[in-house]
């Protein structure tokens, strides 16, 4: 499945014997987003690739310092950064959706 992707190296995704592994179901959701965006051709694959490389590149650039990586915190950080790149979303509508969705309390259906 991994070669389908396209998304290998540093950029590769969890996988536990060739499957993807989501740690929670907002992580499983987001990853098919983007694949539905890009199988509808709304973005190209290719383009979320590269600003997948430039996301991780940036955290691995920063300070070691109490930091811990979680891959799908960067994979929607770069699909966030590809929409609003795009002018898909506005950064600051997706700033207030995001902001809405965290105040919900714990528990409710994200």
């Amino acid at each position: 499945m991994n070669e389908e992707l396209e998304l290998e190296g540093p950029i590769a995704p969890p996988l536990a014997n060739g499957e993807l592994l989501f740690d929670a179901p907002w992580q499983g959701r987001v990853f098919g987003m983007a694949r539905a965006l890009a199988d509808q051709g709304a973005i190209t694959w290719d383009d979320f690739r590269v600003e997948l490389i430039a996301v991780i590149g940036a955290w691995d650039a920063q300070s070691e310092d109490a930091r811990v990586y979680h891959y799908y915190d960067r994979f929607l950080q770069a699909l966030e950064t590809l929409l609003v790149k795009r002018g898909m979303v506005a950064e600051g509508e997706l700033r207030a959706q995001v902001d809405a969705i965290e105040a919900r309390p714990h528990g409710h259906d994200h």
